[in-house]
């Protein structure tokens, strides 16, 4: 297993085949419109499948968490950088909410937070702990009714397989 190391402001730490904590905040902790919430989920799910597996990302009014692995990059036989993905993330979804609002400046801080999840940490515990976020910060009251969240489907693994 391959671990990748990068500084800006913050350390970086990437290892491959593991998930990933990411959190990243607006520029000077700038409320977000709904409508520019409705474009930083949608930018977080756009590569799901292809640069990683998401789990779950939600938007909240001022800053953003997901959990992901990041996948292959087939045509350069290398796993997809956290600096390629958060720059794709980033960088579509500001470009989106500023021309949205007819805007211009940063939309996110340059940095985010990261944090490899260790096999020695629960990623279910994790996921749960995130998709309770706008309840904690009483935006709703079931997280099922927070608009700003995508989580993956959750597949029984326990089920019986389907015989057609």
């Amino acid at each position: 297993m391959r671990q990748a190391f990068y500084r800006r402001q913050l350390p970086h730490l990437q290892c491959d085949c593991k998930a990933h904590f990411i959190t990243f905040c607006t520029d000077h902790r700038w409320i977000l419109p709904e409508l520019a919430r409705d474009i930083a989920l949608q930018c977080c799910v756009h590569d799901h499948g292809t640069k990683f597996d998401l789990r779950v990302a939600i938007v909240m009014p001022d800053h953003v968490h997901m959990i992901f692995t990041p996948l292959i990059n087939r045509r350069a036989m290398e796993i997809y950088s956290l600096a390629e993905i958060m720059d794709a993330i980033k960088g579509a979804s500001a470009h989106r909410v500023n021309k949205m609002l007819g805007r211009k400046g940063r939309v996110w801080q340059a940095e985010s937070f990261d944090h490899v999840v260790r096999s020695s940490e629960n990623l279910d515990a994790k996921i749960a702990y995130l998709i309770e976020n706008p309840v904690r910060a009483g935006l709703v009251d079931e997280w099922a009714e927070y608009p700003w969240l995508w989580r993956k489907p959750l597949v029984n693994r326990f089920a019986p397989a389907l015989k057609l």
